[in-house]
Parts: C-alpha cells; structure tokens; sequence
C-alpha cells in the first residue's frame, strides 16, 4: 500500500500547474504513484502515474469505460465525459464503450482509416496547411493556434467525414466553443453538442440518398456480418471522430511547435534535415513530441468493475481511475533523460495515443496532419520565434487535454505573400 499522503504535495488542477504540471506529476510518481484525489468537477478519482502501472492500467479490461459505472453519490459528486454528450443521445461511441460492442464497432470504423486511405488523405493535408500558411505569411506575426493549429485539423476532419464546405464554418464554432470551454461552464458546450449532433442527423439522412467516397458515407455503408451501424450510432461516431479528432491535433501542432522554439538546437537539428530531404527525424522528432508535452494530459475516463489492485494500490469497484499519461511519459524509469527533448529518441514507446483496444483509432491521420504542419511551417518560416514572454501564455484548463490557449509568434514577412 502507497502512502497517498498529502503532506508536501504540490498543488494540482491550479493555473500554475496547467502552466507546468511535470513537476507535481514527479512528486506524485515518487510518493503517491497511484493517488486519489478531488477532481475541480467535485468527481473523486484515481490518478495512476508510473508507465508500468499505466500501461497495465490502459489495457485492463477490469476497468470499463461504460460511464455507468460511475456512481456520484460514492465517488464525489459531479458528472464525468463530454458535456452534453448524454442528452444528445451522442453516448454510443468508442471512449464509452466495452467488448463486445467496441470490438464490433471499431471494426466498423477502422475500414475507414486503413493505411491506404490515410495516406490517400495526405495531398489534401498538405494543399490545407499550405493555405493557411498563406493567410498569415506576409504579415510577419501570427496567432499560430488560432490561425493554423486550429482550423487545420477542423477542416481536414470536415473533408474526412463528408461535411459540405458551405457547412464547415459553423463546425470550426461549435468546435471552438467546446475547445475555449471544455474545462468550464458547461452550458455553451452542451448547446453545441446539441447543434451539432442536429447537424449530423440531418448530414447523415442526406448521405443516405447520395452516398459518397467520404467517411460518414463509409460509416453507412460499413456492415460486418450483417449488422449496420444504427443511426445513432453513426451519428455518435462521426462526433467523436470530430471531438477527439481535432482537438489532440491542435495540441500536437501547437505544444510541439512551442517545445520546439522552446528547444532551439533541436529546432536547428530538424531544420537542417528538412533542408537536405531527410524525413526520418521529422517522423521520430514528433514521436518524441508526443511524448514530451503531448496532446492529451489524461487518457479518458476508465472505472473499475470490481476491486482490483494497480500499483499496490486497492481499487475498490466502482471506483473512477484516471491515466496520467502525461506523467507516465516523462517516467524516468522507463525513459532516460525524461525532462530532455530529443528529437532522434529511438526507444519511445510512449503512451500520447493510448494502449490497448483503446489506442487511438486516428492516430495515423493526426501524425499525418502533424508532420506536415510543422514541416511546412519550419520550411516557410524559418526564423519562427514566440513573440512574447514564455510566463504570458496560458494554457487551456481542461481535465483530459493539453493545449496552449494561443501561441503568438514573429517571423520575417514570406516574399510573395502580401500582408493581411
């Protein structure tokens, strides 16, 4: 048994630790591994924090993700998941669900992300990346989250699923709000949500009568052994492709492109390898990436279905456990030189999209988005530099994510590109 003790712990959840959690994140793998605590939503949950213990944890199938295993009069109240998600009738997707409707599921869904539609998709990454580049390049400054790293994975999800261009702004708002307030009041979220799952019933009745080559085409089609995904759950697919889609992209492009300007010699490095044709280090650099400061700080929700032990610690069922990936990839027992960004780490079997049945379906397609945004961007700005003190940024305070509010920088003005 751990002592879960208090006593000289830092302080978690707080702006401060938004800023920089990886010093408390260490406190707690040393002393505290798997530590209860009080979530800001009134929610008790476990945190894990070790790789080992993490990567066990990822993989349990003692821990579901059916939130209705979480009882709030026991563990604390509040409610966990994607505000608005439960009255939107939005619940029956893959972070919510166990075998055998996951495994069926996400065979169904996968025959849209194959290797050779992905890398199909690429083309159309590289044309969005190159356009919003242009709408800031003659300017010499640029807000890089809200003008790059945000609209490329929105409008890239958007052609993926088959939403109509002149439909595409309003997706890029509803995701914006659920993004600017996924860590607070709820109400705005929740109106979105709803829009949006109003959207897709509407998106997915006009497919129906025109199938396409997109992915909620594919999602109607898609049938295994006979059975279809209902509307219902198509609907509930596609939002979540969006939710989880876009956000962990933002956040690779903008926590990597900051650790980057952050890390000048490994900036140089990778600069001087693009320059000579040299992909390899920009394939490990954004593994490490993710690693380093990734996308997402904890893995969704996991609650226990029925007591087990995970580190030394007794889970009792029922209980709420949260994977501290973020912890978990700066672990130096499993990493040498943890809190040092390397670029040509070989050995980096990090956790940034999971393990498990759980591993994130669309990794291939966000590592896909990343590379080419920061490939372009070192490539066409290549004196980049963050136009304000490092102390001034904010970071978003959400539970589950990682991302900088915005991420403000300078360069010299592109020849060519008139400023706007």
């Amino acid at each position: 048994m751990h002592d879960n003790s208090p006593s000289s712990m830092p302080p978690l959840f707080t702006w401060e630790f938004a800023a920089d959690p990886y010093p408390a994140y260490a406190w707690l793998r040393e002393h505290a591994p798997v530590h209860r605590t009080t979530l800001p939503s009134g929610v008790e949950a476990w945190l894990v924090t070790r790789y080992a213990d993490a990567r066990q944890a990822l993989a349990d199938q003692r821990l579901s993700k059916n939130p209705g295993h979480h009882s709030e009069s026991a563990h604390g109240k509040g409610k966990v998941g994607i505000p608005g998600e439960r009255s939107a009738n939005l619940m029956t997707h893959l972070l919510n669900i166990d075998p055998p409707d996951h495994t069926r599921l996400r065979r169904l869904v996968s025959k849209a992300f194959t290797p050779g539609r992905v890398a199909e998709f690429a083309p159309r990454v590289q044309e969005l990346t190159d356009r919003l580049i242009d709408g800031f390049a003659g300017r010499g400054e640029a807000d890089l989250i809200h003008e790059f790293a945000f609209p490329l994975p929105i409008y890239a999800i958007c052609d993926l699923l088959g939403v109509p261009p002149e439909d595409q702004d309003d997706f890029r708002d509803w995701a914006g709000m659920m993004i600017r307030h996924g860590g607070g009041p709820r109400g705005g979220v929740a109106r979105s949500v709803k829009r949006m799952r109003t959207y897709l019933a509407e998106l997915i009745h006009r497919k129906r009568e025109d199938l396409g080559d997109d992915l909620i085409s594919g999602l109607i089609r898609a049938s295994d052994h006979g059975e279809h995904l209902t509307e219902n759950e198509a609907a509930a697919m596609a939002f979540i492709l969006l939710f989880a889609g876009f956000e962990t992209t933002v956040n690779l492009i903008g926590n990597g492109t900051y650790a980057l300007l952050r890390n000048p010699e490994q900036r140089a490095r990778l600069q001087a390898a693009l320059a000579e044709g040299d992909e390899e280090l920009l394939a490990t650099g954004v593994e490490e990436l993710l690693r380093y400061d990734g996308p997402v700080e904890l893995a969704t929700w996991r609650f226990a279905t029925r007591d087990l032990t995970i580190g030394g610690q007794r889970i009792a069922e029922g209980d709420p456990v949260l994977v501290v990936l973020a912890a978990a990839d700066r672990d130096p027992e499993r990493f040498a030189d943890p809190d040092t960004l390397d670029l040509s780490r070989s050995d980096n079997q990090h956790l940034g999209y999971g393990h498990g049945i759980h591993y994130c379906l669309g990794a291939p397609l966000a590592r896909l988005e990343g590379r080419a945004a920061l490939a372009t961007l070192l490539r066409r700005l290549p004196d980049l530099r963050l136009s304000i003190d490092p102390e001034e940024l904010r970071w978003r305070g959400g539970l589950i994510m990682r991302g900088l509010r915005t991420l403000p920088v300078s360069f010299a003005p592109e020849p060519g590109h008139t400023g706007t």
